[in-house]
């Protein structure tokens, strides 16, 4: 399959950052620029924080004759506002996704993650999700939403026809796989599921075992994006309540090495696969 929509969120972010150097190298600040095109003050400072969800190109436009832009740094920046204006499945799931992580997922050319006690949700399989979201205190109208909206997620995985179908690189842990829950064909049907993904070329599965003992990252899961060219990753952090943005570049360096080191600690691809082979064969 391919998405419409692919880029359009990591263009609004490109788009923020480019327009703020843009305003530096002009010499203003965000108030100037405000009160020269009439503006409420903070308008500029949100777009440049990437605090919006549309562009409006009238506004693009008039900032980049405040800024004096040449034609090609113009056509530039109407590209990415064109781009970034695109509507994406996510924006129908506001119940579920109150930030950007989707549109950053599907724009990624590469997923690092690190989960501790589930699965990471582009592997679950349906009967694993709802197993898992039926703990919590949501209502079974949010959770068949949910589900549908990570079943979307996977999707990306399907878009080989123009080649935009990321990597992604996978530590999980045994105990995302030894809780009790379903039925045992519900369990081993998610193992079998797991071999099947880390077959494919840009898939790599690397699990961490019990009897290998305490690993580094065991404090939560984190979600590492690569994107194309120059734009910088990004990394986001999860909690029981959010999935959270890490901002500083520091921040971001310090969770890619841990994310680094529990991919060392953990198992080779095909020994991942032997284990997980095992592990179908003792489920009750």
């Amino acid at each position: 399959m391919s998405d419409k929509a692919y880029g359009a969120t990591v263009a609004k972010r490109r788009l923020a950052r480019r327009l703020s150097e843009l305003r530096v190298e002009a010499g203003y600040t965000a108030n100037q620029v405000c009160d020269r095109l009439n503006w409420g003050r903070g308008k500029v400072g949100r777009f440049e924080a990437n605090i919006w969800v549309r562009p409006e190109m009238s506004d693009i436009r008039d900032l980049l004759r405040i800024y004096g832009a040449d034609e090609e740094t113009s056509k530039e920046l109407e590209d990415l506002a064109a781009l970034a204006r695109t509507r994406a499945w996510w924006r129908d799931y506001n119940e579920i996704f109150d930030n950007e992580f989707p549109g950053y997922e599907s724009d990624a050319v590469r997923v690092s993650v690190y989960t501790p006690l589930v699965l990471p949700g582009l592997l679950q399989t349906p009967a694993y999700m709802e197993a898992h979201m039926r703990v919590g205190s949501r209502s079974s109208a949010w959770r068949n939403r949910a589900v549908g909206a990570r079943l979307r997620r996977q999707e990306i995985f399907d878009r080989k026809d123009d080649g935009t179908a990321p990597e992604l690189v996978a530590v999980f842990t045994e105990a995302s796989l030894m809780y009790r829950w379903g039925a045992p064909a519900d369990r081993r049907a998610q193992i079998a599921h797991l071999v099947e993904m880390g077959r494919r070329p840009n898939i790599e599965l690397r699990l961490l075992r019990f009897a290998d003992g305490p690993h580094p990252g065991m404090c939560g899961p984190i979600n590492t994006f690569d994107f194309p060219g120059d734009e910088p990753k990004m990394v986001y952090v999860e909690t029981d309540f959010a999935l959270q943005e890490v901002v500083k570049a520091a921040e971001v360096d310090s969770y890619t090495e841990i994310f680094t080191q529990a991919r060392a600690a953990a198992l080779e691809p095909p020994a991942t696969t032997a284990h997980l082979k095992q592990l179908a064969e003792t489920l009750e």
